[in-house]
């Protein structure tokens, strides 16, 4: 028999086990003169599968907020804008019937359910990202089944009769030019110019039951006629999946050289129109002993090789790229009840990775000298779902979940990126290959305006698990003046956090009415501490604070 432990040993371990981790001490200087890029606001950019949402009570209320938030116009993207159907919406379906035939077969169109999409986004001063699809089901080759009974879990078919080509190309490139006439007339056509059109999305899976060169020519149509009706309108694709596949990375490439050299099926001529480069980047989360690990390096590495990419084309290269969808993972309408994997999405994991990952996506567009416009997050509201379900959303019943306030913070920098160094960093190739599966990733994203310095600073690791608190030593030189006033904006477990109020709350389904109201309150970006006065020696200022796992925390010093 084995010999066992005395109770000294016994009684040591069990101290160990129940004091506190050691915190991690990080040190964050940013330098305020040392201006690296403008701060482009890249993440106003949101998009969805099922555009009859948009008009639903919650889905005005988030659009509202997300307007409110940024500094620059917000676009949105949807799916089904030209699928068809009566509106009625369900888990990644919607339709608006724009294109139909009346008894003689003649077409005919109804812009009357895309108006009503559009004019929400155009009333809050938003912008429509116009994806050009689905295929209308008079138009397509192989309609039946048109409208699919998909379902997460259920294993029903998805790619139906709205994802294949045209019956006729000449009819489809006059759908496009009716729809861009309809909304010059309606919106203006300065007001149409300034939004983005691509043409269908993710083409080389399932939601394209045509070939690569049936494609390009779907693409080619699409372009000629939005330019036929719109000459100044911005169009672009391929909205490729992530290229970190072969196959993928070949679409990508396929598709840039027959916009610079190939033949164009609707023209004739050589190249086709491309005024943007747009592909999509995901993570790949998975349960591992009992915990949710996510895959930040998947979506770095996808951000990676499509702008390697976009860059190895000498005439693209200064082209404008969109990430048309950058997500930590692929399915929005799956939650957590059918994919465990996903539970990472009503807490501060869902917050602290975007933080993260957003600011690696600016660094990969420095490094390859790219012109990164933007990257969609693909999330929004789902309608009729039980309260903090573990659907990709930004809110659950109207109340808003912690990544909503990365995004408010995010509102609150502006001017240039400037040089910040952090010193438990994971840098910026180790997180591409490997992810962030030793030490946490505390890193920092900073911007200065004439008279503004704001820094984000995250404590992030791919592991959805318990750790110890960053002790953060901040430090900005060159600050002008002799003070600042510093505010300190926080998400973590007791701030900025509706789902720990909620759990807290016992997880009511439904919340009470005054529930519901702490819950809205519980919902918004939360402060650290009061406002307040900060000396500046010698042009530096500084500040320490504790930021525990999963966290972030925002910074701003006004002067």
């Amino acid at each position: 028999m084995p010999e066992l432990p005395n109770a000294r040993v016994v009684a040591l371990v069990a101290c160990l086990a129940l004091a506190p981790a050691q915190e991690t001490r990080v040190t964050v200087h940013v330098d305020a003169n040392a201006r690296i890029a403008p701060m482009t606001p890249i993440w106003a950019m949101f998009g969805y599968d099922e555009p009859n949402y948009t008009y639903a009570a919650n889905g005005k209320t988030l659009l509202s907020e997300l307007a409110a938030l940024s500094p620059v116009p917000v676009f949105v993207r949807a799916h089904n804008l030209l699928t068809t159907g009566d509106g009625t919406p369900a888990l990644k379906w919607g339709s608006t019937n724009a294109f139909t035939r009346d008894v003689a077969g003649r077409p005919r169109y109804d812009w009357t359910i895309v108006d009503r999409i559009f004019d929400t986004y155009i009333e809050r001063k938003m912008k429509p990202m116009v994806e050009i699809g689905f295929m209308p089901e008079a138009m397509s080759t192989n309609p039946e089944p048109y409208r699919h009974d998909w379902l997460p879990g259920a294993n029903r078919a998805l790619f139906t009769g709205w994802s294949y080509p045209p019956s006729d190309y000449n009819e489809w490139r006059e759908l496009i030019a009716q729809w861009a006439r309809h909304s010059v007339a309606r919106y203006g056509a300065r007001e149409v110019e300034s939004w983005y059109w691509e043409v269908w999305n993710e083409p080389d899976i399932g939601y394209w039951h045509g070939t690569p060169d049936e494609y390009l020519k779907l693409y080619d149509y699409a372009a000629d006629g939005l330019k036929r009706a719109l000459p100044a309108a911005r169009i672009g694709g391929p909205t490729v999946t992530g290229p970190n596949g072969p196959r993928t990375q070949e679409f990508l490439r396929a598709f840039l050289e027959h916009c610079a050299r190939g033949t164009n099926a609707a023209t004739g001529k050589t190249g086709a129109p491309l005024d943007y480069i747009t592909f999509h980047a995901k993570g790949a989360p998975r349960v591992v002993d009992q915990h949710v690990r996510m895959g930040i390096s998947s979506q770095l590495r996808a951000i990676d090789n499509g702008f390697r990419i976009v860059a190895s084309f000498p005439e693209f290269r200064a082209t404008p790229i969109v990430i048309g969808e950058s997500d930590p993972e692929g399915c929005a309408a799956c939650s957590v009840r059918t994919n465990p994997e996903n539970a990472y999405r009503n807490g501060t994991m869902y917050s602290s990775y975007t933080a993260a990952q957003l600011a690696r996506t600016y660094e990969l567009a420095d490094l390859h000298g790219v012109n990164l416009r933007g990257a969609v997050t693909w999330a929004f509201e789902f309608e009729d779902q039980p309260y903090f379900a573990g659907f990709r959303d930004l809110a659950t019943n109207g109340i808003d979940k912690p990544v909503l306030n990365v995004f408010r913070m995010l509102g609150k920098m502006s001017g240039d990126r400037v040089r910040v160094e952090a010193s438990a960093a994971v840098p910026l190739d180790a997180i591409r290959d490997r992810g962030v599966r030793e030490a946490a990733d505390v890193g920092a994203l900073a911007s200065r305006s004439d008279r503004a310095l704001a820094v984000l600073v995250w404590h992030y690791h791919d592991d959805d698990l318990a750790g110890p608190d960053a002790a953060i030593e901040l430090t900005v030189d060159h600050v002008p003046g002799t003070m600042v006033t510093v505010t300190h904006d926080r998400i973590d477990a007791d701030h900025s956090n509706a789902y720990e109020v909620w759990k807290r709350m016992g997880s009511p389904q439904p919340p009470s009415r005054q529930q519901y109201r702490d819950l809205e309150r519980a919902g918004q970006l939360a402060s650290l501490e009061p406002s307040r006065r900060t000396q500046v020696t010698n042009g530096r200022a500084a500040l320490s604070f504790h930021l525990p796992r999963q966290g972030v925390s925002l910074v701003r010093m006004a002067w």
